[in-house]
C-alpha cells in the first residue's frame, strides 16, 4: 500500500517488509537467539513486554496508529488463535478502530502463538527503546531472586549435612560408649572372679602381717589381690606366647556362650593352675631402701628420714586434661557429699618422684598429701572411700591437743607424715599439679576431701605416676 503521493511508503509497508526479512530463520532459532539476547525465554519475555505496553503506552512512549493495531492483533492471535469471523461478534460499520484491528488480525493468517509472541516483542522493541532497560531491570531482579534461592538451598543443604553428621557422630559415640561399658563390665566380672579365688589365700596372710588391725588387713588384702591379679594376666599372656591380650583373655574367661557364671568357673579352673609367687610376710622381704630398718617386724620411727617439701603449681588447660582422662574410667571418681577419697599410691622401685594432677567439674574440693611408712605387696594404686566421721576418728588425736606434726598420729598402724595439709582447692577453675621426692619405701596417700559439702557430689579427674627425674 502506497502513500497518496505514491512515493513515500507507509509505516505499515515498512513493518511488513521487516517482518518478511526476519522470517528467513526458523522460529525456534529466533527464540533461542532472543533468549540469549534478552535473558528470558519467550514465554516469560512476552508477558513482561505486554505488561510494559499496557502500562507505559501513551505515558512513557507513543506508537503510531498502525503499529498499535498490529500489536493488538498479535495479542489477539496469541490469546484467541487464528482469526475466525464465525466465532466473533459483528463489528459496527462506523467502528473504524475495531474494523482496522480485525483486518490486521486477519492478515496474520496461520502464524503460531510462538511466532506472534516473538514478533510482538520484536516490533515493540523497534518502536520503543525503553523496553530493553525495563527488561534488563526485571532480568537483574530475577537473577537476584535466583541467587537468594541458591544460597538458601545451599544453606539448607549444609544444615542437613551437619545434622546428618551430628546424628552419625552421636550414633558412633553411643556405640562406643556401649562397647566401652560392656568392656568395663567384662573387666569387672573377670577381676571379681580372680579376687574371689584369691581371697581364701591372701586373707590369712593379711591377718598374719597385721594382727589385731582389721583396717590394715583389709587394705593389705586388696593390695595382694590386685598384685596377683596382674601377675595372673601376665602369666596368661606368657602361656599364649604373647598372642592374647588382657581383653581377649577376659573374653575367653567370661565364656560368652554360657554366661557370666560359666566364665567365672573357667577363671577358677584356670587360676588353680597358676603358681603364685612368694608373699612378703612380716617384713621378711622387700625392706625399705634408703630408709629405716625393721626391728622385729616394726619400723624404727626414730630413724625415719626427713621428708622434703612438695612442689605445687597449676595450669589452665582444663578441657584437654579432662577430655584425656574421661576416656579412662579409672581416672574419674565421683566423690559423694560428706565423703573423703583416699588414693593409695605405693612407691615404685624404678621411680624417685611422684607426680600428680587433678581437676573437678563446677566446684572445689579439698586436697592433702601424706606419706605412710609401710610396705606394699604391689605397685597397684587403690582407692578408698570414707565418710567424714571415719576421717575424724582417724585423726582425733589432733583435736586432743597433740602435736599435729608428730609422726604416727594414729593409735595403730605405720607412721604417717603430712606433706601437704588438706585445704580446699579451686580445681574447677584450673588444673592443680605437683610432685614430691620419695623419702623412702612406702605409700603416698592422696586425700580428696568433700566432707564439708552437705549436698553436692564432686566429679574428680586425677592422674598419678612416678618419674626418675624432677618434673619441675
Amino acid at each position: 500500500m502506497a502513500a497518496p503521493d505514491a512515493l513515500t511508503p507507509l509505516v505499515e509497508d515498512d513493518i511488513n517488509s521487516q517482518d518478511k526479512a526476519e522470517n528467513g530463520l526458523p522460529v525456534t532459532d529466533k527464540e533461542n537467539d532472543f533468549e540469549s539476547e534478552w535473558g528470558f525465554p519467550l514465554d516469560e519475555l512476552y508477558p513482561l513486554a505486554l505488561t510494559f505496553f499496557k502500562e507505559k503506552e501513551g505515558k512513557a512512549f507513543h506508537v503510531s496508529y498502525i503499529v498499535r493495531n498490529k500489536l493488538v492483533a498479535f495479542t489477539r492471535q496469541v490469546h484467541f488463535g487464528k482469526f475466525d469471523t464465525e466465532h466473533l461478534p459483528a463489528v459496527g460499520y462506523f467502528d473504524v478502530v475495531g474494523n482496522d484491528r480485525r483486518k490486521e488480525w486477519e492478515q496474520i493468517g496461520d502464524k503460531s502463538k510462538e511466532e506472534c509472541m516473538l514478533e510482538f516483542c520484536q516490533l515493540l522493541d523497534r518502536e520503543c527503546p525503553k523496553l530493553k532497560p525495563y527488561i534488563e531491570a526485571h532480568k537483574t531482579e530475577k537473577e537476584e531472586r535466583e541467587r537468594i534461592q541458591r544460597e538458601e538451598e545451599e544453606r539448607l543443604r549444609r544444615e542437613a549435612e551437619e545434622l546428618e553428621r551430628q546424628r552419625k557422630e552421636e550414633e558412633l559415640r553411643k556405640a562406643e560408649e556401649e562397647a566401652r561399658r560392656k568392656e568395663e563390665q567384662r573387666k569387672l566380672q573377670f577381676k571379681e572372679a580372680i579376687y574371689q579365688q584369691l581371697l581364701p589365700q591372701v586373707e590369712p596372710l593379711a591377718a598374719q602381717q597385721y594382727p589385731n588391725n582389721p583396717e590394715q588387713q583389709k587394705a593389705y588384702t586388696l593390695q595382694l589381690q590386685e598384685y596377683y591379679y596382674q601377675q595372673y594376666l601376665q602369666q596368661l599372656q606368657q602361656q599364649s606366647e604373647g598372642s592374647i591380650t588382657k581383653t581377649s583373655a577376659m573374653e575367653n574367661a567370661n565364656g560368652d556362650a554360657n554366661g557370666v557364671e560359666a566364665g567365672v568357673d573357667g577363671v577358677a579352673q584356670n587360676f588353680q593352675n597358676i603358681h603364685l609367687g612368694d608373699l612378703p610376710v612380716n617384713g621378711a622381704a622387700n625392706p625399705i631402701p634408703n630408709g629405716p630398718e625393721h626391728q622385729g617386724g616394726q619400723i624404727d620411727e626414730a630413724n625415719l628420714p626427713e621428708v622434703a617439701k612438695a612442689s605445687s603449681w597449676t595450669h589452665q588447660d582444663m578441657t584437654k586434661f579432662k577430655s584425656q582422662l574421661a576416656k579412662d574410667s579409672e581416672s574419674v571418681i565421683k566423690v559423694g557429699h560428706g565423703e573423703t577419697v583416699t588414693v593409695r599410691v605405693p612407691t615404685h622401685n624404678e621411680g624417685k618422684y611422684i607426680f600428680w594432677e587433678f581437676a573437678t567439674d563446677y566446684y572445689d574440693i579439698g586436697f592433702g598429701l601424706y606419706f605412710e611408712w609401710s610396705e606394699s605387696a604391689s605397685n597397684a594404686i587403690s582407692v578408698h572411700i570414707s565418710d567424714s566421721s571415719e576421717d575424724e576418728e582417724e585423726f582425733k588425736e589432733d583435736e586432743d591437743g597433740e602435736d599435729p606434726e608428730a609422726r604416727g598420729a594414729k593409735n595403730e598402724g605405720p607412721p604417717l607424715d603430712e606433706i601437704i595439709p588438706i585445704y580446699r582447692r579451686d580445681c574447677h577453675q584450673e588444673v592443680f599439679a605437683g610432685c614430691h621426692k620419695y623419702p623412702g619405701r612406702g605409700v603416698y596417700l592422696l586425700k580428696f576431701d568433700n566432707s564439708y559439702s552437705l549436698f553436692r557430689s564432686k566429679t574428680l579427674y586425677y592422674r598419678v605416676y612416678y618419674t626418675k627425674d624432677d618434673p619441675t
